[in-house]
């Protein structure tokens, strides 16, 4: 029997426009809806309708005062700082977009789907609870997480594969042991954040890991790294929500990056990622960066892909031969941060 997928969409994010030349693009959108149709025969597809966040789910998040200063945006144009704009559409795309992962979260706690993708623009990891930053308005996957701890959910665990570091999500949970962030980025890198001993505070430490990487990490390093280190704590958590904060960013094409991922390479880390997890446990891709529009078009439907559990396993996997002497000291100092709380190794 398929497993169900379930698609959470909205033609405001395609309104949400980017000025001339910048990154974050509407043609994002139009690569990463043809991957999710490209694997339409893989999975039992429903599409479900996207709404806005409300002010209560938010605010979760959030702060009030942030929230007031993001509605004297709407149908105004501008930029928030230099890299992060907005349009008169943007607003409500952005509460569209935190909606949209509030609804593909539900479609998980409820069973009525296996997997979730929910494609939006604006991304969500950068922004903080009192600012936009990097792009981002709305936190979408914290939002998301803050949802289903809401409703229940005592662990959820969040795996955030962009490239640069989800700061913002890192920020809202940091001192929070019913959330797991766990990130793999480039390092140093923007936003300056994601060192590896930043591990959390109070009853958050430790549920925090941080997974920094220096440029040209590919496929190899970064299965290493879900080997090591990623797969054992989401097995030793158990967590019975897991969302991936889906950036393609590091792909080898990407402009924005200096990483070496293949789309074989996102396939892994999502397989590997998964492997431990129990059957029942619902997983949901939430979308961030990747600006090469055939970079994450392929990446995307690399990743979904690799849910399939009748594929065949990429036996001649990774296609590095070898992991750099830097990535292998990235990894060792991933691990000892991380050791402090988790059997890893």
């Amino acid at each position: 029997m398929q497993k169900m997928l379930a698609l959470v969409d909205a033609p405001v994010f395609t309104e949400h426009r980017a000025p001339a030349g910048h990154p974050e693009r509407p043609e994002r959108l139009h690569a990463a809806r043809a991957a999710v149709a490209r694997v339409e025969g893989s999975f039992g597809r429903a599409d479900l309708a996207a709404r806005e966040a409300t002010d209560d789910e938010l605010v979760r998040v959030h702060t009030p005062r942030y929230l007031e200063e993001l509605g004297q945006a709407a149908g105004r144009s501008g930029y928030f700082d230099e890299d992060t704009f907005y349009c008169p559409a943007s607003v409500t795309a952005a509460r569209t977009a935190a909606g949209a992962a509030i609804v593909a979260t539900d479609a998980l706690l409820t069973s009525a789907a296996a997997f979730s993708v929910a494609l939006v623009r604006p991304p969500g990891h950068h922004a903080r609870p009192d600012t936009a930053m990097g792009f981002c308005l709305l936190n979408n996957v914290a939002v998301a997480a803050a949802h289903a701890r809401a409703k229940g959910i005592e662990r959820v665990a969040i795996v955030d594969f962009d490239v640069h570091h989800g700061n913002g999500t890192q920020e809202v949970f940091y001192a929070d042991p019913h959330v797991l962030y766990v990130s793999l980025h480039q390092f140093p890198f923007y936003p300056g954040s994601g060192a590896a001993d930043e591990t959390g505070v109070q009853d958050g430490r430790g549920y925090t890991v941080n997974i920094p990487l220096s440029a040209g990490a590919g496929d190899a390093a970064y299965a290493a790294a879900t080997d090591r280190i990623v797969a054992p704590i989401i097995e030793a958590y158990r967590p019975q929500l897991l969302l991936f904060s889906a950036g393609f960013d590091a792909h080898e094409r990407d402009p924005l990056a200096q990483m070496q991922l293949t789309e074989r390479g996102f396939a892994e880390l999502v397989r590997r990622t998964l492997k431990p997890l129990a059957p029942e446990v619902g997983v949901g891709f939430v979308l961030e960066g990747g600006y090469d529009l055939i970079g994450l078009g392929r990446s995307l439907e690399a990743a979904l892909e690799s849910l399939d559990e009748s594929a065949a396993d990429l036996t001649d996997f990774p296609s590095q031969p070898r992991i750099w002497s830097a990535h292998e000291r990235d990894l060792a100092r991933a691990q000892a941060a991380a050791a402090e709380l988790w059997q890893v190794g």
